[in-house]
């Protein structure tokens, strides 16, 4: 079974996540682009058995980050863990992205990710 560990930029929160993402995708809507400040978010979903962190964390909106470094990492539910990829601590070479979201927000120099689905919002 594969295990991934994260942490924050700090490093005051860790998190862990085991096995397979159920899925990985990127996203172009304005909350994404504000919190990262980048041009979009690359994400990946996990079980939320599958999910483990230590160290305190903040809370905005179901969006997780480090309360001391601002480093955002993950969105919790009952159901799931989404996480930041660009949080892991190895390079997720192999999270490659099956579809992307927002796509009406994209900006015109990002081409669509060949093979990649396509929507106009989120399709949750």
């Amino acid at each position: 079974m594969v295990i991934r560990t994260g942490q924050c930029l700090c490093g005051r929160v860790h998190y862990e996540v085991r096995g397979a993402p159920l899925r990985v995708g990127l996203c172009h809507c304005a909350d994404c682009r504000r919190e990262s400040g980048s041009a979009f978010v690359t994400f990946a979903v996990w079980p939320r058995h599958a999910f483990s962190a230590t160290g305190d964390f903040s809370t905005y909106e179901g969006r997780s980050f480090c309360f001391a470094c601002g480093a955002r990492l993950f969105n919790l539910t009952d159901k799931e863990a989404e996480l930041r990829v660009g949080s892991l601590d190895m390079a997720p070479t192999d999270l490659e992205p099956s579809y992307e979201i927002w796509v009406k927000r994209r900006e015109p120099w990002l081409h669509p990710l060949e093979g990649a689905e396509q929507h106009s919002r989120d399709p949750s």
